[in-house]
């Protein structure tokens, strides 16, 4: 493994001796403005020569390949494969040397590990994929107890910055009525600021896992990280969980 650059994120959670994970930030990498200077997504406008680089780069600092998807906000979880780019908003592996992979700019980043060490997921939960059962998908494709696994929340959109409507709000709450919690007026009629954490500590938490780690960033008020939100021409930061 290379040496990480300075800003990127490692979690705080307690998992097993077999498992890394970390988290890009803007550093480090060679794309122009506006998409500077570490962004990995494809699909934003950036130079595909400068994309390339950029991921040639992480493969390299983090010593194993990643498996990138085809995100679309969707319920669907699949095996790792980095040969591949499937059209899924999660990938699980129980390979070593493989690396679950998630491009965000405000959507939520979620990683799992079972406690064993074996299995490790990734999952891209905006609110559509979050209320559409993302998170459910992926603790069932990784086929192993809730009581086993534990998960990770990187960083995503913050309360004080993610304005909704009442559509969103009722999405969650038809679903889980004390998702009603996660969700504060806003001063402008009709709308709503949304905790996204703490809706995703709620479905998790109805799936039986209790062991939650992280949250508490926001990408909008945060320079190191990519936001669609600040800026909609803008890059992907990348969230990774693998086994070693």
């Amino acid at each position: 493994m290379s040496r990480w650059p300075g800003d990127w994120i490692l979690p705080d959670w307690p998992a097993h001796s077999r498992v890394r994970a970390c988290v890009t930030t803007r550093s480090g990498g060679v794309s122009d403005v506006p998409f500077d200077s570490f962004n990995l997504g494809v699909h934003v406008g950036d130079a595909p020569d400068a994309v390339a680089a950029n991921r040639q780069r992480l493969q390299q600092t983090i010593g194993c390949e990643p498996s990138w998807l085809s995100q679309i906000h969707s319920s669907i979880a699949v095996e790792a494969d980095p040969r591949a780019c499937p059209t899924a908003d999660a990938s699980w592996t129980a390979e070593a040397g493989v690396a679950c992979a998630v491009l965000t700019a405000d959507c939520l980043p979620v990683l799992f590990s079972d406690l064993a060490g074996t299995r490790v997921a990734a999952a891209h939960a905006g609110w559509r994929g979050l209320a559409g059962g993302m998170l459910e998908a992926t603790v069932a494709a990784l086929e192993t107890p809730s009581d086993q696994l534990m998960a990770w929340l990187g960083p995503a959109i913050g309360p004080a910055a993610f304005e909704v409507g009442g559509e969103v709000r009722d999405a969650f709450v038809t679903q889980h009525m004390e998702a009603s919690g996660a969700f504060v007026a806003s001063r402008n009629t009709g709308r709503f600021m949304a905790d996204i954490y703490q809706l995703a500590r709620i479905r998790l938490s109805a799936c039986g896992i209790a062991a939650v780690y992280g949250g508490g960033f926001c990408t909008v008020s945060d320079p190191r990280f990519y936001s669609y939100r600040r800026a909609a021409q803008t890059g992907r930061f990348a969230s990774l969980v693998w086994l070693v």
